[in-house]
């Protein structure tokens, strides 16, 4: 009987070791983990300004764009108006002399 207690009181020792070993190892897993996510964590602090600077150097050439696109639209549509002045200007010459010519209808 002895005999048995003394091989259940080691595998409880062994038991307990094994246990504060794996409780150590977790520990060790858990303080890599946050070490790893501090590096991570200082090289995305470090790259920010590079990636708002690439950001808005995209928004820069996407406003650019825009406001060529705009500037044609712009001048497409003057020139439109200016034909459509040009192509009817007679006309209301034609209209305002009549209208100015002719007492009876005013």
């Amino acid at each position: 009987m002895e005999d048995t207690l003394k091989r259940l009181l080691a595998a409880e020792q062994q038991a307990s070791e094994i246990t504060r070993q794996a409780e150590q190892d977790a520990e060790r897993i858990v303080q890599a983990a946050l070490s790893e996510a501090k590096v991570q964590q200082e090289r995305f602090d470090q790259r920010l300004p590079q990636l708002r600077s690439s950001h808005m150097e995209k928004a820069g050439q996407r406003a650019e764009q825009t406001i060529k696109e705009i500037e044609r639209r712009y001048d497409e549509r003057i020139s439109a108006l200016r034909t459509a002045a040009e192509n009817h200007e007679e006309e209301a010459l034609d209209a305002a002399f009549a209208f100015l010519l002719s007492p009876d209808e005013r």
